[in-house]
């Protein structure tokens, strides 16, 4: 039997996603920076603060945005865990339905505002339709979450970002996922005058062929499709019950498995 082996679109075993918080005027340079380098991220928006102070106004949000992810980051930017239930779920519902107006698209990620969490805030994410929420500890690692409901990054940009991409870009055993998550607020670049960081991250990582740039909900996504997929008892098949594709290593051959389709896997 053959090793079947999940992997990312392409049959890549490398991806890098960003995430940002808050909205503010210096996302526009940022975003900039990503587009020119082809690299995509995930921004988290308090759709009650928009236009005020340095945030974004609303009338910018889906055409500076376009080809990454909005996602939620609470209405007005409380510390959840202190908050009354009822207040978190009217927080998440009023800053989803608000955020979805502007894009047109369901808002389904969220990250913690204030980095504040709790078991109980966590089991309430999926009532209020919430599928993935970042909080602000990171790992230092390239692995995927165990729980994506409480994923941790890699590191925060100022965690040493340049070492960190530097040793994400030398991993080379392809029998593993690596997922580097890069998360922090553009306006910290303004604040210390060192846009230079994610400047030159982006020009040492952005154009490869061996990783996969993908927005944190695209990466959710794709794992819920893998996680979907079929196969047969003696693993010969595969099946994707999905509208979208699913990559697979199969004796270290690529096999990509059409969306709909059933897919003989070499023997």
């Amino acid at each position: 039997m053959q090793n079947i082996h999940v992997a990312f679109p392409g049959g890549r075993f490398k991806a890098l996603t960003l995430s940002y918080d808050d909205g503010r005027a210096s996302d526009r340079r940022l975003v900039s920076i990503l587009n020119g380098a082809g690299l995509k991220g995930s921004f988290h928006l308090n759709a009650g603060l928009l236009g005020q102070g340095e945030r974004l106004p609303a009338s910018e949000i889906r055409s500076l945005y376009e080809g990454h992810e909005v996602a939620a980051h609470s209405l007005t930017h409380p510390t959840l865990a202190r908050c009354p239930r009822e207040q978190v779920a009217r927080q998440i519902l009023d800053d989803r339905a608000a955020l979805e107006d502007i894009v047109g698209y369901p808002v389904r990620g969220f990250s913690y505002p204030n980095g504040s969490l709790s078991a109980e805030i966590a089991e309430l994410l999926p009532l209020v339709g919430v599928e993935y929420a970042r909080c602000v500890q990171t790992t230092g690692g390239f692995g995927l979450p165990e729980d994506f409901l409480r994923w941790q990054g890699t590191c925060h940009h100022r965690q040493d970002l340049a070492a960190r991409g530097r040793e994400f870009l030398e991993l080379a055993k392809s029998q593993y996922l690596y997922l580097m998550y890069v998360w922090g607020h553009s306006y910290e670049f303004d604040n210390n005058g060192n846009w230079e960081i994610i400047e030159d991250f982006a020009r040492a990582l952005g154009g490869r062929d061996d990783i996969w740039y993908a927005t944190n909900i695209e990466i959710v996504d794709y794992w819920k499709r893998w996680k979907a997929t079929r196969f047969s008892s003696g693993c010969s098949l595969a099946q994707n019950p999905s509208a979208l594709p699913v990559w697979l290593s199969v004796g270290g051959q690529v096999v990509e498995v059409p969306g709909g389709a059933t897919v003989a896997l070499p023997g």
